[in-house]
C-alpha cells in the first residue's frame, strides 16, 4: 500500500495537515479543512510533514512514517515476545501480527493507530525491561515511548500501556511496585516529554479565546488533550460525542484479525482457565493490556473498528503461545478443519466480490488467485501446525494481494477530490480554488493550487478573484443552487464520487452502481453582478 494513493476522509485530512506544515513551515498550529484543528495531537503530523520535506508530497512520502512505525511494532512484538515466552513463540507472533486482516489495511488507509500500535508495545517492552536492575536506560526510552504515543492520540493511551502490569503486579502481590520509585520517574519523564504538545496547543488555543471550536469559544486545548480528546468520548461529555454498541468489538474483532481470530478466541479461554497453575504470570501483562482496553473501548460510546489494532501484538502473543502449546493431535486436526473453512468461506467472498463489482480487468488477478488458492490448499494438506500457519500466512498475503492490486486501484476512481487535484496539476494556469459547500481532503492534498474552504461565495477574498471569475470545486447540486440564484457558473470538468470507505451492496455491484454516485465539479463562478 506503500504507492498507492491516500484515502478520505481521515487519512487524506491527516495528509493535507501535514502537508500544510510543511508547505508553511508552521510546526505549531495543525490547519485542516481551511480552520484550526483540535482533534489528535502533532506527532504523526510532525513525522509525515518531515518526510514531505524529505521526499516531496506524495502518498509515498505520507505513508513511509507509518510504514517506519509499523516496522517498528514488528520488533518490538518479537523482542517483548522473547523476553516473556522464548523465540519460537516470538517468531510465530510476528507472523500472526502482520498477516491479521486490519493490519493489512491499516497499511494502506493511514490512521494514528498505525503510529500509536509501535510507541505503545514498545513502551510496554521497555517498562518490562526496566523491571529488572538495569532499568534507568529503560525507563527513559519507555518515558520517551509512552510520551510519543500521548502525543499521538491522548492521554488515555497510558491505561493500555499500564493495565496489563497493574494486574500482574495485583495477582503476583507485587504490591510495593505499584508506587516503586522508578515508575514515578517513569510518569515524572513522560510529562516531561510531552511539553512540547503541551506548548503547542497553549499557543494555538490557550491563547486564543475567541477563537470557534466545535461551536465554542474559551477552548482550552490543554484541557481538551487531558480530558476531552479520550475521555470525553468515553463518557460522551465532550465536543465529539457517539453512541456506541457494547458489543461493537466483539464483532469487530472477528473478522479484523482473521484469519487468527476464532483460534485467538479459543487461546483466551485456555489462558484464563490456566492463570491460576501458571509459576510465570508475567503473561498477564499482555492479557491484561488487552482486557483492559477491550472492556474501555467496549463500554465507550464512542467507536470506531480500527481502535482494536492497538492490542493486536499483546493479542498475537497469545495466540501464539496458545499454538505453540498444542500437544493433541485431535486439536490441530480441528482446527486445521476450522481454518481451511475459514479459507474457503473468504476466498469464496473476494470471488464474488471481484465478479460482482467487474473492477477493472480482473480476469487474470482472479484467475491467479485461485490457483494460488487451491495450490495453497494441495500444498498445505498435512494435519500439522505448519500447515495451519502456513495456509493463513498465503492467504493474507493473497488478500493483501487483492486489496492492493484489484480492489482499492479501481475504487479510487470515485474519489472526487482526488481527481480533480490530479486534473488541475494538468492545468496549471489554474493557481487558486476554492472548494464551497463540501469536504474533500483529498482535492486540498492533491491539488498545487492553493485551496481556499469557503461556505459563502460573496465573502470570497478579492486575491481570489482572477478577471472577475473564481474557479470553485463543489457538488453538482450547490452549482444548480448558484444557477437558480441567477449566478454564472461555468462548468470545466465533472467527476464521480461516492465514500469508497462506507461501501454499500449497491455501490460495489456493477449494475447499480451508477445509481449510487454523485457528481462533483471544477467549475468557473463569475464574480459580477
Amino acid at each position: 500500500g506503500l504507492f498507492t494513493d491516500i484515502l478520505e476522509p481521515d487519512s487524506a485530512l491527516y495528509a493535507s495537515i501535514s502537508k500544510h506544515i510543511a508547505v508553511t513551515n508552521d510546526w505549531v498550529n495543525l490547519i485542516g479543512s481551511g480552520h484550526d484543528w483540535l482533534d489528535k495531537p502533532h506527532i504523526p503530523f510532525w513525522l509525515c510533514a518531515v518526510s514531505f520535506k524529505c521526499f516531496g508530497i506524495t502518498p509515498f512520502a505520507y505513508k513511509l512514517p507509518a510504514f517506519l512505525c509499523f516496522l517498528t511494532g514488528v520488533f518490538y512484538t518479537y523482542k517483548l515476545a522473547k523476553a516473556i515466552y522464548d523465540e519460537n513463540t516470538a517468531k510465530l507472533s510476528v507472523i500472526i501480527y502482520i498477516t491479521a486482516l486490519q493490519i493489512v489495511l491499516s497499511n494502506f488507509d493511514i490512521r494514528a493507530e498505525a503510529f500509536l500500535t509501535a510507541f505503545i508495545i514498545a513502551a510496554i517492552y521497555h517498562i518490562y525491561k526496566a523491571a529488572g536492575n538495569k532499568w534507568l536506560r529503560h525507563i527513559f526510552i519507555a518515558a520517551v515511548f509512552c510520551a510519543l504515543a500521548a502525543m499521538t492520540k491522548g492521554i488515555f493511551v497510558l491505561i493500555t500501556i499500564a493495565s496489563g502490569f497493574i494486574v500482574y503486579w495485583v495477582f503476583s502481590k507485587q504490591y510495593s511496585q505499584l508506587i516503586g520509585p522508578k515508575w514515578i520517574l517513569l510518569i515524572a519523564l513522560t510529562g516531561l516529554f510531552i511539553t512540547p504538545e503541551l506548548y503547542c496547543l497553549y499557543i494555538q488555543f490557550d491563547l486564543h479565546p475567541e477563537k470557534i471550536i466545535y461551536g465554542h469559544t474559551n477552548v482550552s486545548g490543554i484541557h481538551f488533550f487531558f480530558w476531552d480528546s479520550q475521555f470525553g468520548r468515553f463518557l460522551n461529555n465532550g465536543p465529539i460525542k457517539g453512541s456506541g454498541d457494547i458489543f461493537f468489538f466483539v464483532h469487530t474483532f472477528l473478522w479484523a484479525f482473521l484469519p487468527w481470530s476464532l483460534i485467538t478466541l479459543f487461546a483466551l479461554v485456555v489462558f484464563f482457565k490456566r492463570t491460576r497453575r501458571l509459576i510465570n504470570l508475567e503473561p498477564l501483562i499482555l492479557a491484561g493490556s488487552f482486557l483492559v482496553s477491550f472492556i474501555m473501548f467496549s463500554v465507550s460510546k464512542f467507536q470506531l473498528p480500527h481502535y482494536i489494532v492497538i492490542v493486536f501484538p499483546q493479542i498475537a502473543i497469545i495466540t501464539s503461545n496458545y499454538l505453540l502449546s498444542i500437544r493433541s493431535e485431535k486439536v490441530i486436526s480441528r482446527i486445521n478443519i476450522l481454518q481451511l473453512a475459514i479459507f474457503l468461506l473468504s476466498a469464496s467472498f473476494i470471488l464474488l466480490l471481484t465478479y460482482v463489482s467487474g473492477f477493472g480487468t480482473c480476469y487474470i488477478p482472479l484467475s491467479v488467485f485461485v490457483i494460488l488458492l487451491f495450490s495453497i490448499i494441495f500444498v498445505f494438506k498435512q494435519n500439522s501446525l505448519t500447515s495451519i500457519v502456513a495456509k493463513c500466512v498465503y492467504f493474507s498475503l493473497l488478500v493483501s494481494l487483492f486489496f492492493n492490486i484489484s480492489f482499492y486501484p479501481p475504487l479510487m476512481k470515485y474519489q472526487a477530490g482526488m481527481l480533480a487535484g490530479k486534473w488541475l496539476n494538468q492545468h496549471p494556469q489554474i493557481k487558486k480554488v476554492v472548494i464551497y459547500h463540501c469536504s474533500s481532503q483529498t482535492f486540498e492534498f492533491y491539488s498545487n493550487a492553493a485551496v481556499l474552504w469557503v461556505s459563502n461565495m460573496d465573502t470570497i477574498p478579492t486575491p481570489l478573484k482572477m478577471n472577475d471569475t473564481v474557479n470553485v470545486f463543489t457538488p453538482l447540486k450547490e452549482i444548480e443552487k448558484l444557477r437558480q440564484q441567477g449566478k454564472n457558473v461555468i462548468i470545466m470538468q465533472e467527476f464521480n464520487y461516492f465514500h469508497i470507505t462506507k461501501l454499500t451492496w449497491k455501490f460495489l455491484n456493477n449494475e447499480t452502481r451508477e445509481h449510487e454516485l454523485d457528481k462533483y465539479m471544477l467549475a468557473e463562478y463569475s464574480t459580477k453582478q
